[in-house]
């Protein structure tokens, strides 16, 4: 049985969407500097129809900063989960029924190399 349903990305956005400044509190105050290619990524992912979900470790008390640099940048998404703090991100799901394909993946760039040679 194959399910052709649209993938879910979870992106993070300081060192991946945007240039990473340092801690938290230094992003908001310094001017966002969107990463190379990162929009037509973003539209090569929403062509394709998948969900866009931003994770960040900003704190959720520095949404509306965040939410105003990402418009002025141009990024689009369906969802943003804030507060995720500076740890290892884990994500666990389970596959299918009958099926051997992932349903989970996890991609690692470098910082401040942005998106745009993902391949999903």
């Amino acid at each position: 049985m194959s399910y052709n349903k649209p993938k879910t990305i979870f992106c993070d956005i300081d060192g991946t969407l945007l240039k990473h400044h340092g801690n938290c509190y230094k992003q908001i105050r310094e001017e966002a500097v969107l990463l190379e290619e990162t929009i037509e990524k973003l539209v090569e992912w929403d062509r394709k129809g998948y969900n866009i979900i931003l994770v960040t470790g900003r704190r959720e008390s520095m949404r509306e900063t965040t939410e105003k640099q990402l418009k002025q940048s141009g990024i689009f998404y369906d969802k943003i989960i804030m507060g995720l703090g500076g740890g290892t991100r884990v994500l666990i799901n389970d596959k299918k029924l009958n099926s051997e394909e992932p349903t989970a993946i996890a991609i690692n760039i470098k910082r401040n190399e942005g998106i745009k040679h993902v391949e999903i």
